[in-house]
């Protein structure tokens, strides 16, 4: 019955402008946009013009009254910065939108239009966009002025230690800090013998750098202080502080024998383990019964032992037979399946070795993987003295080896790439130890491409000068592993800004 009701149509009024005589929708003011545009004006009195302070040196903002604000070009930091410089005009108004005009970087001008709304003649809402232009003044920061007087005047150091004989562990602290900017505010970084020392111009940016390296290794730390100067009038005085952070020894890939009194705390665990992981805790693993247990720092510092045998003592096997033992298991992320191979060094095949490994996921007969071998290392470890009876496997295996078919790969670029700090380099060491650097860095990047999760917490880059080759296309059949290029992140062209591709490390 309702669908037969008569329905009145209804249809929409409209009137003429006051002004003009346009047919319009009626509106409080009985006059169309354009005349009322020329009637009233909701951005005059507000500012179109103002100056801000800008470092040139670290390229950062005045916030008065004496606030600095890191932020680049077209950032919303730095719209959110431009916006509130106009905080008191805009209370006038109601802001509706802002955004950046684009003008050239050495222009000293930054432009930003703003879309605002105000009530005018009779409750009519008008809507206005305007552009205010800012004006750039150089004027260097406290802290860019105090270095630029004297680049050594610092007020604390981190000496950041790792006692190897190897650089793995900073080469992925180093792109941990680049992604988290956690040495934003160093004024200066070098390279030291078995570690790297960072200077700031404050104390409080040091302790935040100390504890961001809290949470990332496995630490301990001193802090001392040197008196500089004193005044005795008013009582006042400037020290050097400096922290001294030193980094467990064990590191991912290592073998371990813990000391009794550790292995009975974590349930009887080993004695013989495989680290896995180095967060700030150490993961452990037991390759023949794929237990795993956490290690925090203060429970290893505790009892501070050190590794069995290190990456440096790893040795390469031919795989010749597998036999499955078990079905998959996942342990802390990871897949591992019990084997039994047949392996016998690369370097000597008179002797096959009978070895059960965790390994059997992954290792087929053909394969070629790395391994320690106890037996022939030579190690003067006292903690393997204290046990006895302990049965000691001929070989243990950590991971598949693809050196051979890298071989074929040799000297090609790769379609990713890394930032690097802008680190003082030790230049009196010789091409020699320069030759080693450059092998552990090779080293590090392969170990990015073979194990996901090492590369999780980090920024790998797309190499634009990469251009892959028919040969490589070809050749891309082996199971060689690689980074997928959808993990790899835009460069955002910040080579330009900075000095080049010196910079940058493929």
């Amino acid at each position: 019955m309702a669908a037969n009701m008569f329905v009145v149509p209804q249809t929409k009024g409209s009137v003429l402008c006051c002004k003009c005589g346009i047919l319009m929708a009626p509106n409080p003011a009985n006059m169309c946009v354009t005349c009322l545009r020329s009637e009233v004006d909701i951005t005059e009195g507000l500012r179109k013009h103002a100056t801000i302070m800008h470092c040139p040196e670290c390229d950062s903002y005045l916030q008065p009254p004496r606030t600095w604000l890191k932020a680049q070009l077209e950032s919303k930091e730095l719209l959110t910065y431009c916006v509130k410089r106009l905080e008191t005009d805009l209370k006038k108004v109601r802001l509706v939108n802002a955004e950046f005009i684009w003008t050239e970087p050495h222009s000293k001008r930054i432009k930003v239009k703003l879309k605002v709304q105000k009530e005018v003649l009779n409750g009519a809402i008008l809507e206005q966009s305007y552009v205010v232009e800012y004006v750039l003044q150089d004027h260097m920061c406290e802290s860019c002025t105090r270095f630029q007087a004297n680049p050594d005047q610092w007020v604390a150091s981190v000496q950041l230690r790792q006692r190897v004989s190897h650089r793995r562990t900073f080469f992925y602290l180093e792109q941990l800090i680049l992604k988290h900017d956690a040495a934003v505010h160093a004024i200066k970084i070098k390279q030291m013998d078995q570690g790297i020392d960072f200077f700031f111009a404050n104390k409080s940016h040091a302790s935040k750098f100390v504890e961001f390296l809290d949470k990332v290794a496995p630490t301990k730390r001193r802090e001392s202080k040197q008196l500089v100067s004193h005044d005795p009038k008013n009582n006042s005085y400037n020290y050097k502080y400096t922290f001294s952070v030193e980094i467990s020894p064990i590191c991912r890939e290592d073998l371990i024998c813990l000391p009794p009194r550790v292995a009975v705390s974590l349930g009887n665990l080993g004695p013989l383990v495989i680290c896995t992981k180095v967060t700030n805790n150490i993961a452990l693993l037991d390759p023949l019964t794929l237990r795993q247990c956490f290690l925090d720092p203060d429970q290893y510092w505790r009892y501070s032992f050190k590794s069995l045998l290190g990456s440096r003592q790893l040795v390469e096997y031919d795989v010749f037979n597998v036999e499955v033992g078990s079905p998959e298991f996942n342990v802390g992320g990871s897949k591992y399946v019990m084997a039994d191979v047949e392996v016998a060094r690369v370097t000597d095949y008179g002797k096959l070795f009978y070895v059960r490994t965790h390994l059997g996921h992954i290792l087929k007969p053909g394969d070629r993987a790395l391994g320690y071998d106890p037996y022939g290392a030579n190690n003067n470890d006292n903690e393997l003295d204290k046990y006895q009876n302990l049965v000691i496997p001929e070989v243990i295996l950590i991971k598949k080896s693809y050196e051979e078919k890298r071989q074929k790969k040799r000297g090609e670029p790769r379609p990713w790439k890394l930032k690097s700090l802008d680190m003082e380099l030790d230049e009196s060491k010789g091409r020699g130890y320069e030759e080693k650097m450059n092998t552990e860095y090779e080293e590090f990047l392969r170990d990015l491409e073979e194990n996901p999760e090492l590369r999780f917490n980090l920024s790998l880059y797309r190499n634009k000068d990469y251009q892959p080759s028919e040969m490589a296309s070809v050749s891309d059949g082996d199971d060689v592993p690689s980074v997928p290029l959808e993990e790899l992140l835009a460069d955002l062209e910040l080579s330009e800004e900075e000095d080049g591709d010196d910079s940058m490390k493929d």
